[in-house]
């Protein structure tokens, strides 16, 4: 029994991807990211003040990371110990559950299949309207490269902290490790930002994100090298261009997922864009060889679901490598 439990919980990444792929992203407000969205939202009621220093928001700040981390991933211990005391069986469909739900490439390929539909059938009113569901920039006036490139980049870098990075931290630290990336992650999407109000309160958030992404991204980019290989798509430009822009990217590790999809398909991301009232640059990455068209999203889509299945292989062999030691 005892090698029958080890060699299942092997499996548990398997099963969390071919769930994603048959159920998807639930919506729902008791979604457990959803749930962890209000612990955030707790503890920054509990502890943001608008009147603080900025010395003091950045302590505020901190120790909303810290809680938070602390409040779910022990909720969630204390569960698989319950469980654990009813069966086996009922901790280990928790455990998958709880890599399921750290994981979206199905909802990244719908958004992203919809939207390259769309493009096909010259629907443009329509998917500059659903492309402004996924990114946060003016979508308006965006022609079809533009939208082609605002969810190639969106699919790309997503790749890192929807797949790799919660596939990885359950390979090292099991599905406990993949809740607590996805609690880090959603921390930076609440927290993260460059505004008035969180800028010194979000700064811990965003870093940490940026610490606990540093090595998945970095996995990702040759992830992606492999995929455009088997895809039949340039691997050889894709790492070339890796190499002169993967760290244009305003993000320290955005660009080591959008930099090789540029490359292997030959198109530029990168550029400009709009907030609000405010036009900003992105630095460009890859060459514009080709006109970007619908048809690159769903060749993007196709390497992120082999990046998907390389991730899921490599969290096995580490959890693998990990349970021997």
């Amino acid at each position: 029994m005892e090698w029958f439990t080890i060699n299942a919980y092997y499996f548990i990444p398997l099963w969390a991807f071919l769930l994603d792929c048959l159920v998807g992203d639930p919506r729902s407000s008791w979604h457990p990211v959803v749930l962890i969205g209000r612990v955030i939202s707790f503890y920054e009621k509990l502890l943001y003040h608008a009147e603080d220093s900025p010395e003091r928001k950045l302590l505020c700040g901190g120790a909303t990371v810290i809680l938070t981390l602390v409040t779910v991933t022990g909720i969630a211990l204390l569960l698989l110990m319950l469980a654990g005391s009813i069966h086996f069986w009922v901790a280990y469909v928790l455990e998958i559950l709880i890599v399921y739900i750290t994981i979206s490439p199905r909802s990244l390929a719908e958004a992203g299949a919809e939207l390259a539909g769309l493009l096909a059938r010259k629907q443009l009113a329509k998917a500059r309207q659903r492309v402004g569901w996924i990114v946060g920039r003016d979508t308006t006036e965006l022609d079809e490269s533009e939208i082609t490139r605002a969810t190639i980049e969106t699919i790309a870098e997503n790749t890192v902290d929807g797949i790799v990075s919660p596939l990885l931290f359950f390979g090292f630290f099991g599905p406990l490790g993949a809740l607590f990336y996805r609690t880090a992650n959603t921390m930076d999407s609440m927290l993260g930002y460059k505004n008035e109000k969180y800028l010194y309160f979000g700064r811990a958030a965003a870093r940490f994100d940026d610490v606990v992404n540093f090595i998945p991204a970095r996995i990702t980019l040759f992830l992606y090298l492999v995929a455009a290989l088997i895809t039949g798509h340039d691997a050889k430009n894709a790492w070339r261009i890796a190499k002169r822009d993967a760290a244009k990217h305003p993000s320290p590790n955005g660009g080591y997922a959008e930099a090789p999809v540029a490359g292997a398909l030959h198109i530029r991301l990168g550029g400009f864009n709009k907030y609000g009232d405010t036009m900003t640059f992105r630095a460009y990455m890859g060459d514009a060889d080709i006109p970007m068209r619908g048809i690159h999203i769903k060749k993007t889509i196709g390497m992120m679901y082999i990046c998907t299945i390389l991730a899921v292989i490599t969290a096995t062999i580490i959890s693998r490598v990990v349970v021997m030691i």
